[in-house]
């Protein structure tokens, strides 16, 4: 039998899993305008679908993280109320099964949606809710999906234990960890330290970002002083990898710990090009990282303000680097292998949904 050609439709059908999702970062362009008409939020830089998401596109494609950030005023903006995040939650989930992902953790910041009164339980009930809904309809049509969720802090603001302490009374529910984010410089992860302190005390799972903006000392201090499972991005252990005037590549000891140790990196190509973590695809670290071995997964970041999917992430993957079916799938074990599900539920996803869609492919 002869494989089948990789391209964009029957990537889309390969099953796939994802990490680094952001649920403000892949809002529809016409749900902003439509939830913005009904909770009367003024300011988006236009009223036409198509335009407002070439406007976000633009606006993120900056080179700059800061600027890239700013961004999510207007998505945050327009998710303050249970029923926004429901429906925003809901799409999430339907979105991500129509580009053939079969699981994905989905992380927020739920001190982000409260600015209109609601409490923090009752902003990721609603959430969670949206996840229920929107899984139940891609069921409906033949698309399967299991979303877990992430509950993240924000690393300049001050209320990452509590954000801890609420994702793990809700991790039997949807919630699968706990994440920081935002600037990186001048916000360490050691700021956070009783949150992931208690995290640990709990047997709670956590990612980190870090190594996005800034280099080695936030990578070093989220493994060895917080304790992180996984690396938001990691791109910037790169740079404890030097390469021999015959090209040979010398890892130094973080490089060679994160390697040998396993910990996933939890990559997001495009959006790291637009935020000026690399210069482009084709110099993107994850083409070395991934001939070393790392344990690489590839994610979407943002899918409103890169435009980008996981099919898209993959198939310009495939055709920057010359990937293959084996690579692709080689990524979405990877991936299945460092959620945060528990052992059984992982293996069952491996051995029954990932390995047989590609075996169809590959065959």
């Amino acid at each position: 039998m002869v494989p089948v050609s990789l391209n964009v439709d029957s990537v889309r059908d390969a099953p796939k899993v994802l990490l680094h999702d952001h649920l403000d970062g892949g809002l529809r362009p016409a749900t902003v305008l439509e939830l913005a008409d009904a909770a009367g939020y003024q300011g988006l830089p236009s009223t036409d679908a198509q335009e407002l998401g070439e406007w976000f596109l633009a606006a993120s494609h900056s080179g700059s993280l800061e600027l890239y950030l700013e961004t999510f005023g207007h998505t945050v903006g327009v998710m303050q109320s249970a029923d926004a995040l429901v429906r925003v939650a809901a799409e999430c989930a339907e979105d991500l099964a129509t580009d053939g992902v079969v699981y994905a953790e989905v992380r927020f910041a739920p001190e982000l949606h409260v600015e209109q009164g609601l409490e923090l339980d009752a902003v990721v009930e609603a959430v969670l809710e949206g996840f229920r809904v929107g899984s139940a309809r891609a069921a409906e049509r033949g698309r399967r999906i299991r979303v877990g969720c992430l509950l993240t802090a924000m690393r300049h603001a001050a209320r990452s234990r509590e954000i801890a302490e609420l994702s793990v009374r809700y991790r039997n529910l949807g919630v699968v960890g706990f994440d920081i984010a935002g600037a990186e410089a001048g916000f360490p992860p050691t700021r956070h330290l009783d949150a992931f302190e208690y995290l640990r005390q709990q047997n709670a799972h956590f990612t980190i970002h870090a190594g996005e903006a800034f280099g080695l000392p936030s990578i070093w201090e989220a493994l060895q002083w917080c304790g992180t499972d996984r690396l938001g991005h990691g791109v910037r252990i790169v740079d404890d990898i030097t390469l021999g005037a015959d090209g040979t590549p010398r890892l130094g000891l973080l490089a060679a710990y994160v390697r040998d140790k396993r910990i996933p990196l939890e990559m997001c190509p495009t959006s790291n090009v637009h935020t000026g973590a690399a210069k482009s695809l084709a110099d993107h670290p994850i083409g070395l990282l991934t001939e070393l071995r790392f344990r690489v997964t590839v994610n979407t970041d943002n899918r409103l303000m890169s435009d980008v999917s996981m099919t898209s992430e993959m198939t310009a993957l495939a055709d920057t680097f010359g990937y293959g079916w084996a690579d692709l799938q080689w990524f979405t074990v990877n991936a299945m292998k460092s959620s945060f599900l528990g052992f059984d539920e992982r293996l069952a996803m491996i051995n029954e949904v990932i390995k047989p869609g590609y075996a169809a492919l590959m065959a």
